[in-house]
């Protein structure tokens, strides 16, 4: 420092420039260095604010996939009160749409209820059909619901045919299927010559159906009885586990 003072004025001055230039980037850098310390602390979120946000997105990825879900629903009655309305319109009987609000369990899922009671003119042994065929007969009826016995039912028999032979059967619960209630059987005389594929058609006999509803097709069919007469096993055209909206045929 002494012989700094020492020094002419001149020289003295370009010595301290000459420190000052050596120091200048060490300033600099120790200010952006303070800087960015500065701006990154200022853009750090607490991780309270981060728990607190990632649970509001997923309330909202939850009400998003419910909407969805609402909306394809909501597409899917669309399309078959659609369905519903075209054959209802197209049909020569007279109809009534009902909902189904039921089932009974205890039943093995033979019946099941719908809003339509006797207060909205119901009857006993109404027919209940869809777009895709039949689907039983009212059997019991209350103020304002019924309950309705689905083919297959003991006490849903039908009276039925065969469309491309003409051959008239009866069409009553599966034996051999007894849990699986998507199968009904027809009993047949012996000569019926039936193949797989072959369509059961409501015969209008019995006074309780009307002719011309779509029951099932065949699947198989075998000689019972030591061949008196034949056994066909009859896979339904409606599948009553799945129904919404039915119709219910007025007089």
């Amino acid at each position: 420092m002494i012989v700094l003072l020492a020094l002419p004025g001149k020289t003295t001055g370009q010595f301290k420039l000459a420190l000052s230039t050596l120091f200048l980037p060490l300033f600099g850098l120790a200010g952006a260095v303070h800087d960015a310390s500065e701006r990154a602390s200022k853009s750090l979120i607490p991780r309270q604010t981060l728990v607190t946000q990632l649970d509001q997105l997923r309330r909202e990825n939850q009400v998003l996939r419910l909407q969805l879900t609402q909306s394809e629903e909501a597409r899917r009655e669309n399309d078959q009160l659609r369905q519903q309305l075209g054959f209802q319109k197209q049909s020569a009987w007279k109809l009534r749409a009902s909902r189904v609000i039921g089932r009974d369990s205890a039943n093995w899922w033979r019946t099941l209820k719908i809003d339509f009671g006797r207060q909205d003119g119901a009857q006993l042994f109404m027919p209940v059909l869809t777009a895709d065929g039949l689907v039983g007969r009212i059997s019991e009826l209350g103020m304002n619901y019924s309950q309705v016995a689905l083919v297959g039912d003991p006490n849903c028999r039908v009276a039925a045919f065969v469309l491309e032979t003409r051959e008239n059967g009866v069409v009553g619960p599966s034996s051999s299927s007894a849990m699986d209630h998507t199968f009904v059987e027809l009993i047949l005389p012996k000569s019926s010559d039936l193949k797989v594929g072959h369509r059961v058609i409501t015969s209008g006999q019995g006074g309780v159906f009307p002719k011309g509803i779509l029951v099932g097709e065949i699947l198989d069919f075998r000689n019972v009885s030591y061949g008196l007469y034949q056994e066909a096993r009859v896979k339904l055209a409606v599948n009553a586990n799945r129904l919404d909206e039915v119709f219910v045929k007025l007089p």
